[in-house]
């Protein structure tokens, strides 16, 4: 005789499918909340690291490419009849130099200066387009110590900013120290290579400084706190012909 499949189970041993209960479902919940903020507090800080990692770099590798164009800059330096090749007067540095790969036979008026001396100082540099006369040499000689004090928006658009910075000097190496390029000493050769008599005061006839090359030039730049590098640099430049192309 058969009997029904149901028939063969005991009284009460049915089961019944069985859910989470309303307290168990609020525990998972929780739980889920805390690992999900856990881990999304571990990506944040993650991401804040890489940000500033990057940025630490872009700074050091903007500092690396400035303080490369400083070497370059003096490294190119033209000492030209009637052309002053390098003058501090005391806030920019200009500096005449040999043009671009593109036209070695051109010149350019290189200017740096620190805009804003202390809390907010910017390291900057400046470059004239590619000259190839005397006149639009002493245009932009000109126009590079007028871009070191009270610059128009025009001469900003050839800046670039290098590096935060909060104060720097420039020194000159002149017979066997180094010394304030606007010393007394700084005409050695007085006149320069112009022929030109110098005045009283150590300058050319016609307003201009000694012309005449130093035998190095020595930056020191403190650079503004919160950077990837801060503090101060010092960074010597000595002319190859008499240092081995050291520096």
């Amino acid at each position: 005789m058969k009997y029904p499949l149901h028939r063969l189970s005991p009284p009460g041993s049915r089961h019944r499918p069985r859910g989470f209960t309303l307290v168990e479902l609020l525990i998972a919940l929780s739980v889920m909340a805390i690992m999900a903020l856990l881990s999304w507090q571990g990506l944040d800080g993650m991401m804040r690291t890489l940000r500033q990692t990057d940025q630490h770099s872009e700074q050091t590798l903007a500092l690396q490419s400035g303080l490369g164009q400083w070497q370059a800059d003096l490294e190119s330096l033209v000492d030209l009849p009637d052309i002053t090749a390098i003058d501090w007067d005391g806030r920019v540095l200009r500096l005449t130099r040999q043009g671009p790969p593109s036209q070695p036979e051109a010149t350019l008026v290189v200017g740096w200066t620190l805009r804003n001396p202390g809390a907010g100082g910017q390291w900057l540099r400046w470059q004239s387009p590619p000259l190839s006369t005397r006149g639009d040499w002493q245009n932009a000689w000109q126009m590079a110590a007028l871009w070191g004090q009270n610059p128009d928006q025009t001469q900003r658009q050839r800046e670039v900013l290098i590096t935060p910075a909060n104060d720097w000097q420039i020194f000159y190496y002149r017979q066997d120290a180094w010394t304030n390029p606007m010393s007394s000493d700084a005409s050695t050769n007085p006149g320069g290579n112009t022929g030109t008599p110098p005045t009283p005061d150590g300058k050319a006839a016609d307003g201009r400084g000694d012309s005449k090359l130093p035998q190095g030039v020595r930056l020191v730049i403190t650079l503004a706190p919160g950077q990837a590098v801060s503090g101060r640099i010092t960074r010597d430049w000595v002319r190859p012909i008499l240092g081995g192309d050291k520096s």
